[in-house]
């Protein structure tokens, strides 16, 4: 994958090189995971992946996983069940355990360590912060939210931090939506070249008593698409992960997210724009709800105001490749410069 030509040049013409060994990467068979992998492996890296399938080691296998995470530079979890499906009960639980015990097996393999990794990285989400159209949230002001997407993230990142493990240094990765081939651009491809392209409007819906108690109920917003939208390129997430090695002052939570966010309606325009669609009527709540039904997912993944600013990494001088919304799309969507 190639940066944006006017991206500004890698981090490490001005810090000290990491060491570069093992790289073990928990839910690899992932969009990001798969990227990631792939990445290490062009730099040289040795990789150990785990998964469910498809990947050098099992989840359950603490044996195998301990030996590869002792002596390992760099540990990556990212697994999980996708949140882009219906919460139902069956649902939210595996949501939930496939997050902690996964993220408990990485941190038991961590422990037991006679050469701990210098340094774990967990996905953790910036859906943390609470639904915000009045101001940005970062790491030192922003507010936690509430509900049960905000419950889990809360819930992985305590996991993470929750044992002493004095020789690893932890981070937990607060990504915004990530953008790259694949993931959630996917679909969005296809919905904009039928006509489908334009912005999600908010608006009142009937909410049950069972969604409400659950926490899964989006309560309404922003109108007319003016819910924010922050993003993060996948390359700008590896570049982020490098960045970690060779800064040990950062830890805990990091916020992931390019430092110009936009609004949903500035976001599908854009992928309009880059598509080469002229036209994307906007989509009212009620289709939203009904069509969210029928695909298995939830409204509050395109409703919700998501306005997160990356604070301590531009505070530690990180330049993003792919700072601004078209030219990340437009690589992600192998579309020249325009």
């Amino acid at each position: 994958m190639t940066a944006h030509a006017n991206a500004p040049g890698p981090d490490s013409d001005r810090d000290p090189e990491p060491d570069r060994g093992r790289v073990v990467i928990g839910g690899a068979g992932g969009f990001m995971g798969r990227y990631l992998a792939d990445r290490s492996r062009g730099e040289g890296r040795e990789v150990v992946t785990i998964g469910r399938s498809g990947s050098d080691l099992h989840w359950g296998d603490e044996r195998g996983i301990a030996a590869a995470v002792d002596g390992a530079a760099l540990v990556v979890g990212l697994a999980g069940k996708s949140v882009n499906c219906r919460y139902t009960p069956a649902n939210r639980a595996e949501i939930f355990r496939s997050r902690l015990e996964t993220t408990a097996e990485l941190s038991r393999a961590v422990a037991r360590a006679a050469a701990p990794p210098p340094l774990w990285v967990n996905a953790a989400t910036a859906t943390v912060y609470r639904h915000a159209e009045d101001r940005p949230m970062t790491e030192r002001d922003g507010e936690i939210g509430a509900g049960f997407s905000v419950d889990v993230a809360k819930t992985w990142e305590r996991a993470l931090f929750r044992d002493e493990l004095p020789g690893t240094r932890r981070v937990a990765l607060r990504s915004a939506i990530v953008l790259g081939h694949g993931g959630v651009l996917g679909p969005l491809r296809r919905l904009a070249r039928l006509g489908l392209g334009g912005p999600q409007h908010d608006g009142p819906w009937p909410v049950s008593r069972a969604r409400r108690a659950a926490g899964t109920a989006h309560a309404r917003g922003a109108g007319r698409g003016r819910q924010r939208f922050s993003w993060v390129h996948i390359e700008d997430v590896a570049r982020v992960i490098d960045f970690l090695e060779r800064h040990p002052e950062l830890d805990g939570p990091i916020n992931a997210s390019s430092p110009h966010p936009v609004d949903n309606r500035e976001f599908m325009a854009t992928v309009r724009r880059v598509l080469g669609v002229r036209f994307g009527p906007p989509t009212p709540r009620w289709a939203l709800e009904i069509g969210a039904i029928g695909i298995r997912t939830e409204t509050e993944l395109v409703l919700k105001s998501r306005w997160v600013l990356p604070q301590r990494l531009a505070e530690a001088g990180f330049a993003f490749a792919y700072p601004e919304l078209e030219p990340a799309l437009r690589e992600a969507f192998d579309r020249p410069r325009g």
